[in-house]
Parts: C-alpha cells; structure tokens; sequence
C-alpha cells in the first residue's frame, strides 16, 4: 500500500474542479510515484440524489440560461448551514470512502465539498489520523464567493491570487494557514509551451492557418455553452486582418454548425473543434481569447500570457462575476454581452494597433511565475504529518524539461 493516500473530493459543476483534481494526481505520480496515491471521488453525484440533481440542473442552466445561477447559487447558499459541523446530504457514502480508504489527507477542489466534510473526517478517523486542505479557484471575492468555501478548522487553505487569499482570511481562514498558489494545471501545461518564434509554423502546419495573422481564440466550457455565430461576423468583416480557432466543447451540434458555416465564408481562415485537449496550446498561439469566467481557462490564459475578453452573453453567474470584477479592476479588461460590443472592439483594434497593445500590456501585469511544484510538495508534506513513513521525492525540477517541439 502506498505510504500516502490523499483523498480529493470534486465534483463535475462546469469542469474547472475536476481539472485541478486531475491535475493534482498527474503532479503527485511524476514527482512521488507509487509512494502517493491519489483517489478522486466525485463526491456530490456519487453520494446522493439530491446532490447529483443539484450538479445536473447547474450544467443545464449553465450552458442555457446563466442568469438563473443568480436565484440558484442563493439555494446552495443555505449547505453552508445544513453542513455547519457534519454532512447532511450524502453522507453514508462519504462516510464508507472514509473507512475503506482510511486517507491521510482530505482535499477539497470544491466549494460545496469543505463545511461539514472536514470535520466528519477527523470523526470517523479520528484527529490526529487525518489533515484537511481547500485549494480554491477563485480570483477575488465577494458576491460569488461561496461561504461554503470557508471552513476555518482547516489545516491549510490555498487562495489564486492574494485578493482572494485576503477575503478568505476576513471569512475566518486564520492568516497563518493561508497560500496563494496561482496555477494548478496539467503537468503536460507547463512542458508543452511553444517558444514565439514557433507559433506561425505552428499555425500552418498544425491549424492549417496563416502564420503572420492575428488570432482571435473563441472558447467555451466543457458544456459547450457558446455564443460563436453571433461573433463570428465581425470577424469576417476584417478577414484580411484576423483568423479564428473555434471550439465547442461537448456541443455536437454547434461543431457540425460551424463546419458548415465555415465552407460558406472561405474569406476567413477557421480553424474548427469539438471537445479539445489542446486548449493550452491553442491559446498560445492565439492573440486573444473571448472566453467566459471559467477559473481554469482564465488562470491558463493568464500564464500563457492570451489577453482575456470576458465573454458575458447570457448573463453572468455568481461565480463568473468574481473572475470578471478582478479582470476589470486590476486589468481594465474588456466584456461583451452581444456581437455588437465585440465588433466594436475587433474595430477598434484594428483602427488603432495600440489599442490592443495597451490592453495586452494591463493584462500581462497580472502575471506572475511559480514553480507549479511547491504547491504539490506543501499537500504532501502535510499528509505526511498523520503517516509513519515518508515519501520519497523524486529529483524533479521543471527547468529540466526539454523544449516542446510545437508537433502533435
């Protein structure tokens, strides 16, 4: 049996959560190996019917109609009281992980996955059998921010940026237990990074597009909830200027949609796909993404150094308003709520290079480098203080990765 075992509780609302569950396994196997285990549940849809339909009615919403998250997200508001000192809704099957799997560490990737979890945790294992983290995606705080993220008995909670590590602590999270760690993304993230000099050969032999052109990015979550065809024209309008990488998630319909509609503007050169595991890449050669609030794509856009037009057709969620708020005031980014406003602003770029230039420049100040590592080793380090033995670390360092070579 491996010396560590560290349970992660996500749960599949949007796909932000479960990306950094993922990610964090994917870092413990490279640096740890077999010496830590990792096992994901995804704890709302496993554990009960009530939750699992919860999950289900905020995918539906999400990708049709964001402005009920307003009146749903005040709903979920109330776990807050129900999970106070134990687990309400599902807490049988909780309760069987926990003695089956007997973990080190608790890791919460979820708001709704702190209150009441922890401390059923240390009661079925007992105190000093057992340590608990949050690690929480959000970007400032406010109205958005769950109060089910904050749950002061635990060991250590790690912010995305220092304004939301400064909310959490007014909340109750003690000062000391407190880190800001901006990235937790897929190992391959961080190795596969296209130097500029390669991004138009990447273009061209990989996207089928020109290498020299800007590149507008229009994204979407795992859901597939899109607006493209209502954008799509004003870039048409500067085909000659500008190309397009699309993608649609998990949207069937729009990917055959967009096919079609790209034979009948071959003026524009389009790069079209579904669900993508390249997202990384993508943004890498793109100019600019017009994208949601997503935490996880917006923290990959700010890495990879994509200025952000914060996509706000249809409304926008709770959560959505915190990524956007730290966006406007700390970047002055840009938002759009119709074709109209994003017309106005391809125009505007176009009219006057400097405009995006400056825009770019705001955005790139909020970038900062980190070792995707020390997060990784701070988690394990703090299950190891429940187990006997110790993991071995592997004599790993992220700049002795090779370069990629930009070839999929």
């Amino acid at each position: 049996m491996p010396k560590i075992r560290i349970l992660v509780l996500t749960s599949s609302t949007g796909g932000g959560h479960d990306a950094r569950a993922e990610a964090f396994a994917d870092w413990c196997f490279m640096l740890y190996r077999h010496d830590v285990d990792v096992r994901i549940e995804q704890m709302l849809e496993k554990s009960s019917v009530v939750n699992r339909t919860g999950v289900n009615f905020y995918n539906k919403i999400q990708a049709s109609a964001p402005w009920v998250h307003k009146a749903f997200y005040a709903v979920v508001e109330l776990q807050s009281v129900l999970n106070r000192k134990t687990v309400s809704f599902g807490r049988r099957y909780y309760v069987s992980v926990l003695r089956e799997y007997r973990p080190h560490l608790v890791l919460s990737v979820h708001d709704c996955l702190n209150r009441g979890y922890f401390q059923l945790a240390r009661r079925v294992l007992g105190p000093g059998n057992v340590t608990c983290a949050t690690y929480c995606g959000e970007f400032s705080g406010g109205w958005g921010y769950s109060r089910n993220w904050i749950e002061p008995s635990v060991d250590l909670y790690f912010s995305r940026t220092a304004t939301a590590q400064d909310y959490a602590v007014k909340r109750g999270i003690a000062p000391e237990k407190a880190r800001v760690r901006g990235y937790l993304m897929h190992p391959r993230a961080h190795f596969e990074v296209i130097e500029p000099h390669d991004r138009g050969t990447f273009r061209q032999e990989n996207l089928g597009l020109r290498p020299d052109l800007f590149t507008v990015f229009l994204a979407t979550g795992i859901n597939g909830a899109n607006n493209h065809f209502e954008l799509l024209p004003a870039l048409v309008k500067w085909a000659d200027h500008c190309q397009v990488i699309v993608i649609c998630g998990r949207n069937k319909q729009a990917f055959n949609e967009l096919v079609h509609w790209r034979s009948s503007h071959p003026e524009l050169n389009c790069y079209i796909d579904g669900y993508s595991e390249i997202v990384h890449i993508l943004m890498q050669v793109s100019d600019v993404i017009v994208t949601r609030g997503g935490t996880t794509t917006c923290a990959k856009a700010l890495h990879f150094k994509c200025p952000i037009i914060f996509n706000a057709s249809g409304g926008i969620m709770p959560q959505e308003e915190l990524t956007w708020k730290y966006l406007r005031n700390a970047a002055a980014s840009y938002k759009i709520e119709s074709g109209k406003d994003f017309d106005a602003i391809i125009g505007a770029w176009f009219s006057d290079p400097n405009a995006y230039a400056r825009m770019k420049e705001n955005f790139l100040r909020l970038r900062y480098e980190e070792d995707p590592t020390i997060l990784i080793d701070e988690l394990v380090e703090l299950a190891s203080k429940v187990s006997d033995e110790k993991p071995t670390r592997l004599p790993f360092r992220l700049h002795q990765v090779a370069p990629f070579s930009g070839v999929l």
